[in-house]
């Protein structure tokens, strides 16, 4: 206790704690609903979105953090326009993709021969995250900024859970889907670069789909899975810090995902062994006789010998 309270005497480790709580937030109830959604492939081509914003700002002389959000936005509405009532395909999340990536060496190799001896460790900040260097004002930024996602995200998640669940009778019922595609992505690239901060462009998958899954795995009802996902992943982030703190040898990035990672393979251990413990407490019928046809009616014509029910199939089929 006493290593602990140590530990929290630092005002860089507040800071990031205030800064990672939000992001993680941000970051946990965006990876459930892209999970619902079969979006998750979305996310990791938007991390390296932002990637390649942050370098055509630092190459460009400017602030890091306006090309890492007007690029990571600007990207996903493109690929909402180009996908069905806002939502892309994997062709498109794919070309943007590569695309990209491509765009974010070029632009590696720009920074590093003209302007990296001003700032030489940018690029790999941007990467692989610099959340105990966040600094007060980033770190008021960035809670700021996760703070207003969630709430955005609570003020639209019922109907964009009705149109993820099913899109059809969502736009037949009036919900707007294509709009909602457009905002969730739009709010997917904020909670992305934002992420960025905590743990890099290449490590932002693992913030926002490792918790979703787990909760997507615990708990089947989308309106208690959506604020457990966030639960995890802020439980992650704060455990993850506190592991890096007193272990400095582990970098924060690292211990965050080492958490989520555990829990999501937990979840997944918890989910097998629940339908394991399910199928040997209700066997299903399988078409077969619950009990064995009595023994005068053995030799009966089968007219007369009563009928199997297979319980394993619908009535009517």
């Amino acid at each position: 206790m006493s290593a602990l309270a140590a530990v929290f005497s630092h005002d860089y480790l507040r800071e990031a704690f205030l800064a990672g709580t939000f992001v993680a937030l941000a970051a946990g109830l965006v990876g459930y609903l892209l999970v619902l959604r079969a979006q998750v492939f979305t996310a990791d081509a938007l991390s390296h979105v932002s990637f390649t914003g942050a370098l055509a700002a630092l190459a460009l002389g400017l602030d890091l953090r306006a090309g890492l959000f007007a690029t990571t936005v600007l990207v996903a509405v493109g690929m909402a326009a180009a996908g069905r009532r806002g939502k892309p395909d994997d062709v498109a999340i794919g070309g943007a993709f590569a695309w990209v990536l491509g765009l974010g060496v070029l632009l590696l190799t720009v920074y590093t021969t003209r302007r990296s001896a001003g700032n030489g460790a940018a690029s790999v900040t941007v990467l692989f995250g610099s959340v105990f260097g966040i600094g007060h004002g980033r770190a008021i930024t960035a809670a700021a900024i996760g703070l207003g996602v969630c709430l955005l995200l609570a003020l639209v998640a019922r109907p964009l859970i009705f149109a993820s669940l099913d899109e059809t009778v969502a736009a037949v019922r009036g919900v707007p889907v294509r709009l909602l595609g457009f905002g969730f992505l739009a709010l997917t690239a904020v909670a992305a670069a934002e992420a960025t901060q905590v743990v890099g462009s290449l490590l932002i998958l693992g913030l926002v789909a490792a918790p979703a899954g787990a909760a997507a795995r615990l708990v089947g009802n989308p309106y208690r899975a959506l604020p457990l996902s966030g639960a995890l992943a802020v439980g992650s982030v704060w455990l993850g810090l506190t592991v890096s703190s007193l272990l400095p040898v582990l970098p924060p990035s690292f211990a965050i995902l080492a958490v989520a990672t555990a829990l999501l393979l937990a979840a997944l251990a918890t989910d097998h062994l629940r339908h394991r413990w399910s199928a040997r407490s209700h066997p299903a019928a399988g078409g077969h006789c619950a009990q064995p046809p009595p023994a005068q009616l053995r030799h009966a014509p089968i007219r007369d010998r009563p009928s199997c029910v297979d319980t394993s199939r619908p009535a009517g089929r």
